[in-house]
């Protein structure tokens, strides 16, 4: 097993009150890990603390084999690990294609100096960045809107937006919270294709999702939370027929 995230016993409390209890988590390499519960689980707690955004009260967090507990997100993110949001964050007063641009990380364009000094790098680094970004297009089927300014985009195509950005960053794992909500059925299984072509290609995803269908399609584990502790985790064949899921979440008939 090549494990890529480890969360071991994480605890996360809220004046008093523990969204999170001893989870422990880990993913594997090249694989779709699949995150379920009713709301208030503590699902988006566990990514925001694994992600960086919040650091654990308690509990160890291994990247790659090395400790990233208690770094901050752009540190995680520059390691390889890449969280989307649930209500994109698009710039929408800029096009498609420069949203995409300007998510690339450490340009030589940044610097006043590089812009004066050593300005055929930086444009060269802005043509390869240009192409990265239109290929990225190509392949989530938003090239025809490059040019439209993202807050005229459709909620779904803003969801394929958000994880182009977090593609542009190049990064190992992908948390992605949420990603078909709001999106309609036929994009939603576009989406879902590409996520499995990108697990293909070499990238590993952690998915929170309500939708049960659509993340029993996807995983090759799910990790059950309830009420902030790790109720179980298995194969999803295995997870539709746990007495204990189905009585603290999938008995309310989303299953």
């Amino acid at each position: 097993m090549n494990l890529l995230l480890q969360a071991k016993e994480v605890t996360k409390t809220f004046g008093g009150v523990r969204a999170l209890s001893n989870c422990s988590i880990q993913v594997e390499a090249e694989s779709i890990t699949g995150l379920i519960g009713p709301n208030g689980a503590g699902k988006s707690t566990l990514f925001s603390v694994l992600a960086g955004f919040m650091k654990p009260d308690h509990g160890e967090i291994y990247f790659k084999g090395n400790s990233i507990t208690g770094l901050y997100s752009h540190q995680i993110a520059q390691k390889g690990l890449v969280k989307t949001f649930q209500i994109p964050r698009e710039f929408g007063g800029l096009t498609v294609l420069d949203n995409m641009m300007v998510s690339y990380p450490h340009q030589k364009g940044e610097a006043l100096r590089n812009i004066w000094l050593r300005w055929k790098g930086v444009l060269d680094e802005e043509k390869e960045i240009k192409k990265r970004a239109e290929g990225l297009l190509e392949f989530l089927r938003l090239s025809h809107l490059k040019d439209e300014l993202a807050r005229n985009l459709s909620g779904g195509q803003k969801k394929l937006l958000e994880l182009g950005r977090a593609l542009m960053l190049e990064p190992d794992l992908l948390l992605l919270d949420e990603p078909l909500a709001g999106v309609n059925p036929n994009l939603a299984l576009d989406l879902m294709a590409m996520i499995k072509e990108l697990r293909q290609r070499g990238k590993t995803f952690f998915v929170i999702e309500h939708n049960m269908g659509a993340i029993m399609a996807l995983s090759d584990v799910i990790y059950v939370l309830c009420e902030g502790e790790l109720l179980t985790s298995g194969l999803p064949d295995a997870i539709q027929k746990d007495k204990r899921v189905l009585d603290a979440y999938l008995g309310m008939g989303i299953i």
